[in-house]
């Protein structure tokens, strides 16, 4: 945000929001007390219409007056992303914020997150949940051995990965022929990865030429794991 963090160090903090991964809390504090204590960090005075608005949007306003260490572990986790934005920084970051939350948690978070971007934060999310890195974010990195070794936009992302994927539960035999196309395949079903449409004709053909026929099938696109899978292999 253009601070200096030495010699502009209280703008650079106020800029940004950090949720860590571990679950760090204050056990003698309720709810209200800790984002209210996060504030006074921060130099905010008066502000508990924010806080309230906060809690309110992270389903924390009937746990505003329970002390921390009665609260389960989702709690606690939205009260971290709670801390993070009292002092409305315009730069959030939220390390694994999902991380060990149920269903119905993560999609609330997933929904404050999208409301945070369309008001302007922006948002740096750290996960190994690659359909939340898919579901959420415009640009994505991937790291390994702690190097950027890909960063993109998702749909350029996906677009690295040039073929498709043939599901098929046959009753018979897979061909051959077809054996080198085999990936990832289950019990009852043969996963075919294709390089176009255009094997997908020529896979069908020789299974019809080999007498099976097809109970099930299910043509897929590649998605964000196909396409970290194969940067990982590339690099």
């Amino acid at each position: 945000m253009g601070y200096d963090v030495r010699t502009a160090y209280r703008a650079a903090r106020r800029s940004l929001g950090v949720v860590p991964q571990e679950l760090v809390f204050d056990p003698f504090f309720t709810v209200r007390e800790t984002l209210e204590i996060q504030s006074g960090y921060f130099g905010m005075r008066d502000n508990r219409a924010w806080i309230d608005e906060v809690m309110h949007n992270l389903d924390l306003a009937s746990k505003a007056d329970v002390n921390m260490r009665a609260l389960s572990g989702g709690m606690k986790r939205r009260v971290l992303v709670a801390q993070a934005l009292v002092h409305k920084p315009p730069v959030i970051v939220l390390d694994e914020p999902t991380a060990g939350v149920d269903v119905e948690l993560r999609q609330a978070l997933w929904e404050f997150i999208r409301r945070l971007n369309r008001d302007g934060h922006t948002i740096v999310l750290t996960t190994h949940y690659l359909e939340e890195a898919e579901a959420l974010c415009e640009r994505i990195a991937m790291l390994k051995l702690g190097r950027v070794v890909a960063l993109d936009s998702t749909p350029n992302l996906l677009k690295r990965v040039h073929h498709l994927f043939l599901r098929l539960r046959l009753g018979g035999r897979l061909p051959e022929e077809l054996r080198p196309l085999e990936h990832g395949s289950t019990p009852d079903a043969h996963v075919l990865r294709l390089k176009s449409y255009d094997d997908v004709e020529q896979a069908l053909s020789s299974i019809r030429r080999a007498g099976c026929h097809i109970e099930e099938m299910e043509l897929a696109q590649p998605n964000l794991e196909d396409a970290f899978v194969d940067v990982m292999r590339r690099s």
